[in-house]
């Protein structure tokens, strides 16, 4: 499997104990040669970002001089190739929605132990979307729950093809794209190409902004 590189990386974080543990954390995933920024505000995290491309941006939310969600919206913009994750200590649905639709691809929260944290970010490599527990039950909890039933203007609703579907529910379900492919007898790049076209028709950019959004738009059902 091919290994994602991400390195080099930039912690947006304001407090100094907690870049110190991030930072310490991702010389232990990438080793000492690793090429590691840090920035303490919106304001310094979007210069860095705009003089050097960041393989990984490790972000969080709240920051002196704004909100670390328009981060990873700006870096989603004008560096759509830097992989951005939340680590924060905020994990209100709203929040985590917010930053998934922006082009997050993972929220974690600090409150986690090194060791969850370290292998959260291992699996970034991996190309993984990795989301804290606590988070991904509340979906799951959501997504779980049939809304009651209301009529809706078909005309507003994404019209997905029977495929998408089936992929979306599988997605919610926490199977990742080769396991999806395998269970559809598809290949890998077929998946990937649905995949595509339901964050497409859903106008979302990671695997958890499409249950979010598919789940408020009754889709999984």
């Amino acid at each position: 499997m091919t290994s994602i590189e991400l390195s080099p990386a930039l912690i947006v974080e304001d407090d100094p104990a907690t870049r110190r543990r991030l930072h310490a954390l991702l010389v232990g995933l990438l080793g000492a040669d690793a090429v590691i920024t840090t920035a303490d505000s919106v304001a310094s995290a979007m210069a860095a970002a705009g003089k050097e491309r960041f393989a990984l941006a490790l972000v969080d939310v709240g920051l002196p001089d704004g909100n670390g969600v328009d981060v990873i919206a700006w870096l989603h913009m004008h560096a759509p190739d830097t992989v951005s994750v939340v680590i924060s200590t905020w994990g209100h649905e709203d929040t985590v929605l917010a930053a998934l639709r922006s082009g997050a691809t993972g929220y974690l929260l600090k409150e986690s132990e090194d060791i969850e944290l370290s292998l959260s970010l291992k699996s970034l490599r991996r190309g993984g979307a990795p989301i804290d527990p606590v988070i991904a039950r509340r979906i799951l909890a959501q997504v779980s729950v049939p809304e009651p039933t209301v009529e809706t203007d078909k005309t507003s609703t994404p019209q997905l093809s029977e495929r998408e579907l089936e992929i979306l529910h599988l997605v919610a379900r926490g199977y990742s794209n080769p396991e999806i492919a395998a269970m559809t007898g598809l290949s890998r790049f077929t998946i990937e190409d649905h995949t595509k076209k339901i964050y497409r028709k859903l106008a979302v950019n990671s695997r958890m902004a499409a249950v979010f959004e598919a789940n408020s738009l009754g889709l999984l059902k």
